[in-house]
């Protein structure tokens, strides 16, 4: 679990996810749509690194995304919040994008 803490609080917008994932795929895509340049860590060949996004909560563990050291959730959840339109201030907030 201090891995994921370590890499999430190195960056402004980190996602963890696998190759394989087309959800990842999507989350990612948001991201860069919306102007972030988010730390992409694939867990292809790190179950430990899965199984610890799954002790911190993540549930389903891929894609799991943070933002500003945060753990903003799953797919589902993004795309919540970019919907509602909060995922765009969090991400002025942790200074990942400018505006």
């Amino acid at each position: 679990m201090d891995r994921v803490k370590d890499l999430a609080s190195k960056n402004a917008v980190v996602i963890f996810t696998k190759s394989s994932c087309c959800m990842c795929h999507s989350i990612k895509a948001l991201f860069y749509d919306l102007g972030a340049s988010p730390a992409i860590h694939e867990v292809d060949h790190d179950a430990d690194m899965e199984w610890a996004l799954r002790r911190l909560g993540c549930n389903p563990s891929i894609p799991a995304v943070f933002v500003g050291d945060k753990y903003m959730g799953s797919a589902r959840d993004v795309i919540s919040l970019h919907v509602d339109g909060s995922l765009k201030q969090k991400l002025i907030e942790a200074r990942a994008i400018w505006f």
